[in-house]
């Protein structure tokens, strides 16, 4: 005889069922923002040297001083580019993270319902 009756099992296999629809709501959700935000970084990832470009143009016709500021803000801009691909990174893990925490879940009730 198992330490579960079946009262306590059916309530073992509701709180299952839910907490693995509610899983699976939160990683649709960090798919969904994943997919978004890796397809506007491809959209723009070249928009950087592309400017990178425009202001080597530029740097011949400009002041020292103004040529300066727009090197600087280049190098900033390089640097917001840097932080969205590691925005793009870290959502990838976290919806890796969150798929593999649903699994461990479903797995650990499964085990409740089989003692």
């Amino acid at each position: 005889m198992g330490i579960f009756n079946k009262s306590d099992k059916k309530i073992i296999a509701e709180l299952c069922k839910k907490s693995e629809d509610i899983s699976n709501e939160i990683t649709n959700e960090i798919d969904e923002l994943l997919v978004e935000l890796k397809s506007d970084y491809e959209e723009n990832k070249t928009v950087v040297s592309e400017f990178g470009d425009f202001v080597n143009e530029l740097k011949t016709k400009l002041t020292p001083d103004d040529a300066e500021k727009l090197l600087e803000f280049t190098s900033k801009l390089t640097k917001v580019k840097r932080c969205a691909r590691k925005g793009v990174e870290a959502v990838r893990e976290i919806a890796r993270d969150q798929r593999k925490a649903t699994r461990e879940t479903i797995r650990e009730y499964q085990e409740y319902l089989h003692v």
